[in-house]
């Protein structure tokens, strides 16, 4: 379509501003929406088309697709996503300033609306290894940039809730240029929640059940409900939707590339009709609702909007049969109408090569603290339980699903940090990963030292990915942008995703998505206990601990 020139898209309109549905027809023009008629004549025999405004994804680390901004939007259009609400806070760990000006030179050359925010917390904590800092003067920059919407997730809700000087610089800059701040605080409740929302923070993702998530409703947040690769909570926070449809968003947070390919905001609106949710509501969650809070430059099917919509087939599946972005058709039937460029590949890593004995444990008299894994969650509760001793070292024993998790610095050479972990499963191996939330240090869990060493020492090979060592051999993803993402076309990361994820189930592994259930691992806000480079960190203390239970 030439600029200027005029597209008719006719069929059902379904506008979720005003709750109307009606047979219509939009002309774009220049990129907007010129007119909206309405055609009350019966639909005549063919396929139905409904016309919805273009999906956004209310929260979403890029980075966590393994895909570069621009092939993550390639994906995400096939699925009638037309924006989202991103969150470079995993390339700001590794790289700083130069990896979230990256992300934004990577999206802007994509017919897509990647709302980058300034990350407030980098790195996450100051009790592990990060690639760079971002302290209130660098997150003041950025929000004084225009292309950076609003202040991301403050996970450091000790700080706010201590009056924390640097984290109240941050959110004064926030309020200086009227952008909103995102919150993060997984079972904050009571006077602290009240304390953090009055701080300015008006929104969270993090709720470990529905009663907290409608306080935090209930005392003025918005809630955006979740549904991930390794979170899933849709199903437990869904009723919210029909109970508070102006306070709700839709968001996916981390989502990998096999779970991209099969489907993205649209999944969920599925998901909700069939759970008898108000189609109207869904949709606000969906679209209106993020366009309003965070400012986004999206259209919502009125007059002079930007023609950001989707054509789908039906009301129930959702399926994309078309998207436009700015009046231009990026997508029919599934796949995207423009190539992506590879562009730059940014990255730093500096970890040494580690050996099998760099993972021996002393055994101590006494239990041993080990992280729990559980399907489908980021938190892992602390198990205390007696170690497997051969020759004066606590050991990996699969027999009892006891495993070893290791963490090894990336950014300087330094010896890993090594504990135990139960629910991975695998009976042998093991698998490694560079995308290990926040700081994306190399993480890594095995039933053997050699096999850890094997697998860190291929990611360290390949500057940055995911690797699995098997008795056959080494199943690997490159992963060259900052060691998180690859420029290769998502179906292509898709498909060796989904061989190395597979290695890992192979060995043993009953976890639905292994590889995102491990990336988690390190990510030291979430309760109970974690593991960073410098060693095991108990979430609820927020202060390390030891191993060895005393």
């Amino acid at each position: 379509m030439k600029p200027g020139a005029e597209r008719c898209v006719a069929g059902t309109i379904v506008d979720p501003v005003t709750g109307e549905v009606y047979a219509g027809a939009i002309t774009v023009s220049g990129g907007r929406i010129a007119r909206i008629e309405r055609n009350d004549a019966v639909p005549g025999p063919g396929p139905r088309r409904f016309i919805l405004p273009g999906l956004v994804d209310a929260h979403v680390h890029v980075e966590s697709s393994m895909l570069t901004p621009s092939q993550f939007a390639r994906m995400a259009v096939r699925h009638g996503t037309v924006a989202t609400v991103s969150d470079p806070h995993e390339i700001a760990n590794a790289l700083g300033l130069p990896g979230v000006e990256y992300m934004i030179r990577n999206g802007a050359a994509a017919p897509f609306t990647f709302a980058f925010g300034a990350p407030s917390c980098v790195p996450a904590t100051p009790f592990e290894t990060a690639g760079a800092e971002l302290g209130p003067g660098e997150v003041d920059a950025l929000l004084a940039h225009p292309d950076i919407r609003y202040l991301s997730e403050m996970m450091n809700f000790p700080g706010v809730l201590a009056g924390d000087a640097g984290v109240m610089a941050k959110l004064a800059s926030a309020r200086r240029y009227g952008k909103p701040v995102d919150g993060h605080a997984p079972g904050l409740r009571g006077d602290d929640l009240q304390r953090y929302i009055d701080a300015g923070i008006s929104t969270d993702h993090e709720s470990l059940d529905y009663e907290e998530a409608r306080e935090k409703i209930e005392r003025g947040m918005k809630v955006l409900i979740r549904e991930g690769s390794a979170a899933r909570e849709f199903d437990l926070l869904a009723g919210l939707i029909d109970e508070f449809p102006e306070r709700c968003m839709l968001c996916s947070d981390d989502l990998h590339p096999t779970d991209l390919v099969r489907g993205h905001i649209n999944s969920l609106l599925r998901r909700g009709v069939a759970a008898g949710l108000g189609l109207t509501n869904l949709l606000r969650c969906a679209t209106v609702n993020p366009v309003r809070h965070y400012g986004l430059e999206v259209g919502l099917l009125q007059l002079g909007d930007p023609a950001d919509m989707v054509v789908v087939a039906d009301l129930e599946d959702f399926d994309a049969v078309e998207t436009y972005v700015r009046g231009e058709l990026v997508a029919v039937d599934g796949a995207a109408l423009w190539q992506a460029e590879p562009g730059e590949e940014p990255n730093m890593f500096a970890a040494a090569p580690v050996r099998e004995e760099s993972f021996a444990v002393g055994a101590r008299p006494g239990k041993i603290n080990v992280m729990e894994a559980l399907d489908g969650q980021l938190v892992t509760p602390r198990l205390q339980l007696t170690p497997t001793i051969s020759a004066d070292l606590a050991v990996a024993d699969p027999s009892r699903d006891l495993l070893k998790i290791a963490v090894v610095n990336r950014y300087r050479p330094a010896p890993p940090a090594v504990g135990f972990i139960r629910n991975f499963g695998l009976a042998t191996g093991a698998m490694a990963s560079s995308v290990a939330h926040d700081s994306h240090n190399i993480v890594a869990v095995g039933a053997s030292d050699e096999a850890l060493a094997l697998a860190i020492n291929r990611v360290r090979e390949n500057q940055g990915g995911l690797a699995v060592a098997t008795p056959e051999g080494v199943y690997e993803l490159p992963l060259p942008v900052a060691g998180l993402m690859s420029t290769q076309d998502g179906w292509e990361v898709a498909e060796a995703y989904d061989a190395v994820e597979r290695a890992a189930k192979d060995l043993g592994s009953t976890l639905t998505s292994p590889f995102m259930t491990l990336s988690f691992m390190s990510l030291l806000v979430i309760p109970s206990l974690k593991m960073s480079d410098e060693g095991l960190f108990d979430g609820d203390s927020f202060s390390p601990v030891d191993l060895f239970v005393r």
